[in-house]
């Protein structure tokens, strides 16, 4: 089932471009430096504090195992609302936000390049690039949101 039309922020990891729905975005942000916490799997870089709200922080280079995550002037936190979640996320950059109408947006490839086919909603066709449509309340669910949980608690 490919996503329903709509606006997407564009946002590079290493050489591809993925695509969020804009409704879940709260902010983007330059990364800054975060708590780390301790036993938690290396994607999870740790909280910050948000204007009084501790944000969990995920490399998403990391979890979709593209390579050694190097954090620069470029890197961008974005700051999702996931339900009754505030969630970061750090990228390599962001790039713009862009209208897909629904023949723009194919189904998911069966093999996802780069990140688990379950955590995708259909690829974007904007122009002559492709970009990776992420389900993000998914691929942020309730297994590493649990882990950061956990960890807070001991």
């Amino acid at each position: 089932m490919a996503a329903a039309s709509g606006e997407f922020l564009t946002f590079a990891l290493a050489d591809q471009q993925y695509g969020v729905d804009i409704l879940k975005v709260q902010e983007i942000r330059g990364y800054e430096g975060v708590t780390t916490i301790p036993n938690t799997p290396p994607h999870i870089k740790g909280v910050i504090n948000l204007r009084g709200t501790i944000v969990p922080v995920l490399d998403l280079r990391i979890k979709f195992r593209l390579g050694e995550a190097r954090y620069d002037g470029f890197t961008v936190m974005i700051i999702l609302n996931l339900g009754e979640r505030t969630v970061g996320v750090v990228v390599d950059s962001v790039s713009d936000v862009v209208q897909l109408r629904a023949e723009q947006i194919r189904p998911a490839p069966p093999l996802g390049a780069g990140v688990d086919a379950r955590y995708l909603v259909g690829v974007g066709v904007v122009e002559k690039r492709m970009v990776l449509l992420i389900d993000i309340e998914r691929l942020l669910g309730s297994e590493d949101l649990a882990l950061i949980d956990r960890a807070g608690e001991s």
